[in-house]
C-alpha cells in the first residue's frame, strides 16, 4: 500500500488511468447502443447499473487474471491439418468471442438503421429488456477490461493501484455514459460513425485473438492490428465525417436559396 503514495507509485496510477480512459472510448459506445434498445425513462439506470456491477465484477476479474495468468496463456486446443494451424488459448478464446460479438452487433444495427423505417422518427420501440440489457453491458465490460488489465500488469504488480485505476475509471465511465448516449442521440448521423468504429473495433479484436491463437490460413499468419493503424482509422474516420457533415450543410443550405430564390421570381 506504501507504494501507490510513492512520486513512482502516483505516476503509474495516472497512467493507467489514462490508459483505461483511452481503452474504454469504444466500451462506452457499445454501452450508449446496446442501452438505446431498452425504454427510454429505463435507458440511464441500465448504463448506471450495467458499468457499476462491471466495476465490480473488473476487480474481481484483476485478481483472477493475476493468479491464473499462466494458465489463460497455455494452449488447451490445437489443430495442424496443412489448412488450418491454430493452438487456441483462454486469452485467444475471450478476445475472438468479444470481437466476433461486436462485430455481430455493429453489423445488425448498421443493418437495423438501412431497413428500419422508424429509425429517427420518433416511434422506434424497445427491443430488450433490462437484464438482458445490463447482461450484454457486463459481459462485454469484462471483455473490453481483459485486454486493459494485461497491459496494466505490464506496467506495475501492485493489485492496489491496478483496483484503485479500475475504480477511478469505472466512476469516469459513470459520469460520461449518459452524456455520450445523449449526444449520439441527438446527432444520429455520428451514429453511423459510432457503429463503424464498433465494426473496426470487432476486426481488431478478432484478429488480435488470432494471432493469440497463432493461427494460420493457408500457410498465411494471422497478425494483430496494431493499436496505432486503429487510431489512424478512427481519426480518419471522425475527419472525413465532419468534412462530409458540413458538405452537406453547405449543399442544403444553397438548395434552400435557390428554391427561395425561385418563389420570390414566381411571386
Amino acid at each position: 500500500m506504501s507504494e501507490l503514495f510513492s512520486v513512482s507509485g502516483l505516476f503509474t496510477l495516472g497512467m493507467l488511468v489514462l490508459l483505461q480512459a483511452v481503452l474504454g472510448f469504444d466500451n462506452l459506445l457499445y454501452i450508449s447502443i446496446e442501452s438505446k434498445r431498452v425504454a427510454e425513462d429505463k435507458q440511464s439506470m441500465v448504463r448506471k447499473l450495467g458499468i457499476g456491477v462491471a466495476i465490480v465484477l473488473r476487480i474481481a476479474l484483476l485478481f483472477v487474471v493475476v493468479n491464473l495468468i499462466q494458465l489463460l496463456e497455455d494452449s488447451f486446443f490445437e489443430i495442424h491439418n496443412g489448412y488450418v494451424d491454430m493452438a487456441v488459448s483462454g486469452h485467444s478464446l475471450i478476445v475472438l468471442f468479444g470481437g466476433a460479438f461486436i462485430l455481430w452487433t455493429a453489423m445488425k444495427e448498421i443493418h437495423h438503421l438501412l431497413s428500419d423505417p422508424n429509425v429517427g422518427s420518433g416511434e422506434e420501440k424497445p427491443t430488450s429488456s433490462v437484464g438482458k440489457a445490463v447482461t450484454l453491458i457486463i459481459v462485454m465490460n469484462l471483455v473490453f477490461s481483459f485486454d486493459s488489465i494485461l497491459s496494466a500488469m505490464a506496467l506495475t504488480k501492485n493489485l492496489w493501484i491496478m483496483s484503485i485505476a479500475i475504480i477511478i475509471s469505472g466512476v469516469m465511465m459513470l459520469l460520461l455514459a449518459d452524456q455520450v448516449s445523449e449526444f449520439i442521440k441527438k446527432n444520429r448521423m455520428f451514429e453511423v460513425l459510432g457503429l463503424f468504429i464498433l465494426f473496426i473495433v470487432g476486426v481488431m479484436l478478432v484478429s488480435e485473438g488470432g494471432e493469440l491463437a497463432q493461427v494460420v490460413l493457408f500457410g498465411h499468419e494471422v497478425h494483430h492490428m496494431p493499436k496505432s493503424t486503429f487510431y489512424f482509422v478512427l481519426a480518419t474516420l471522425i475527419v472525413v465525417d465532419i468534412v462530409q457533415t458540413r458538405y452537406q450543410k453547405r449543399l442544403m443550405a444553397k438548395q434552400e436559396a435557390r428554391e427561395s430564390a425561385a418563389k420570390v421570381a414566381e411571386g
